[in-house]
């Protein structure tokens, strides 16, 4: 845990000013701090990536500037910037900061500093901002210690985490909260990072130069985390170094971080037929295939919400009702995507991409969704029968809506001929099973239920 009181003047050149912190890496920098926290922006105009939040007046630089006390959740993936607002609020303002990690500390440690603050402010003393990074490992009752301190403002809350905050923060703490959630770094923010790290003095001074391809290869498999980029950049540069040479390369890029470069652009033709040679494999059955394709994107940066989408609409596309479970377990995936993030979740698609590969394929469903709309488009909308109109308003008797509606459930069959659909569609079959997987059952029991259901109801 870091205490700093709140400076004003110039930093001391023989040691770190008052408003630094160990935990955050955040601070004076003596010069052999990791390239990441050289690197980290000393205002908040310099933050990359989260225009959103950097409007004039916004909670972000209220909280940052210290002109408004709010108790504020950075919920963001890894490396989009959330230690970097907390190193900036622990530089700016005359305040109190101090920092904790939800890995390390319990509700001890969170009452310590609580008592400390309210003592502090008691005296006259400076307001508190403590600092809790990875607040979703907090237990509940962890997290519920807060609740009192949060509201009464004895402190000012920063909590961090990559987990989302409706699921992993107790909804009291979430509600004395603003929610600002940061975005993951897309490409171009990731390469100005990169750029401005080799010719800041603070960085590589220039003292190297980065190959467009070794740039392209940094920025592709950092997949959105500011952090790793920068990481890699100074290990390839070290690297570099090593062997004398002025250039950072591909390949003296993958021998620093030991990551093979894909060709492959995220952007560009590769993405796209990457996905289709993905989609395909798996359509194909071809579960090796799918899984190299599905690594590929993996390793290239590919934004796994992406995958997890195909995935989900191949799921109901090109597998559908042959195996119903197929959805899923890509929605399941999907879900863990989200609530998981990568590199764990690469598990989840793998299984999912396992499942959908070997399940039985039909394509009957799309193709039924698709026929009924384009009879639709093409006129075919006759009314609704009468006897399954809305039959609870005043009057609708009258009518002779619901008036010779027969309730499946009395009939021990579960089903009764009845008339549903309009004249105009009547006898359409718009959904035809195949014979693959669970489909063969559904074929022999809907040819069944179509025999009863569309039977004259006088001849049941």
């Amino acid at each position: 845990m870091f205490d700093a009181p709140g400076s004003t003047g110039p930093p001391d050149p023989q040691g770190p000013p008052a408003n630094s912190s160990g935990i955050l890496g955040t601070g004076w920098a003596s010069g052999d701090e990791p390239l990441a926290v050289r690197m980290r922006p000393r205002a908040l105009d310099e933050l990359v990536g989260q225009d959103h939040l950097l409007g004039a007046g916004s909670p972000l630089r209220q909280v940052v500037e210290g002109r408004q006390p709010l108790s504020v959740i950075l919920w963001g993936p890894p490396g989009s910037g959330k230690t970097t607002i907390a190193h900036l609020v622990a530089q700016s303002g005359d305040r109190r900061f101090r920092a904790m990690s939800a890995l390390n500390s319990g509700v001890k440690d969170v009452r310590a500093a609580i008592d400390e603050a309210r003592r502090i402010r008691r005296t006259g003393g400076p307001q508190t901002i403590l600092f809790i990074d990875e607040v979703h490992r907090f237990t509940k009752t962890q997290q519920d210690s807060l609740l009192g301190a949060v509201e009464d403002r004895t402190i000012t809350l920063l909590a961090a985490t990559t987990e989302n905050p409706y699921f992993s923060v107790v909804a009291p703490l979430v509600s004395r909260c603003v929610l600002l959630t940061l975005r993951e770094l897309d490409t171009t923010d990731i390469g100005e990072l990169v750029d401005r790290a080799v010719e800041d003095e603070r960085g590589l001074n220039g003292e190297a130069t980065l190959a467009k391809e070794a740039r392209d290869h940094l920025v592709r498999t950092a997949a959105g985390d500011a952090r790793k980029a920068l990481t890699a950049l100074e290990a390839a540069a070290l690297t570099a170094s090593a062997e004398n040479e002025p250039e950072i390369t591909v390949a003296i890029v993958e021998a620093a971080i030991d990551t093979a470069a894909v060709r492959y652009d995220r952007d560009g033709d590769g993405h796209y037929d990457v996905a289709s040679a993905f989609i395909k494999s798996l359509r194909g059955s071809d579960v090796d295939a799918a899984m190299h394709y599905l690594a590929r994107m993996v390793v290239a940066g590919e934004d796994p919400r992406f995958i997890a989408r195909r995935l989900v609409i191949f799921a109901s596309e090109d597998v559908g009702m042959a195996d119903p479970t197929a959805l899923l377990t890509a929605t399941a995936a999907a879900t863990a995507v989200e609530r998981i993030g990568m590199p764990e979740a690469r598990i989840n698609l793998a299984q999912a991409v396992a499942h959908l590969a070997t399940a039985p394929k039909s394509n009957a469903v799309i193709t039924a969704i698709d026929e009924a709309i384009s009879d639709v488009r093409k006129g075919k909308i006759g009314p609704v029968p009468p006897d399954l109109r809305d039959a609870h308003y005043k009057g609708a008797g009258e009518l002779g809506h619901g008036k010779a509606y027969r309730l499946p459930h009395k009939d021990p069959r579960g089903v009764v001929p009845q008339r549903y659909a309009p004249d105009v569609v009547a006898g359409r079959d718009y959904y035809r099973p195949t014979r693959h997987g669970r489909e063969a059952e559904i074929g022999e029991r809907l040819e069944k239920l179509r025999r009863i259901v569309r039977r004259a109801p006088d001849g049941d």
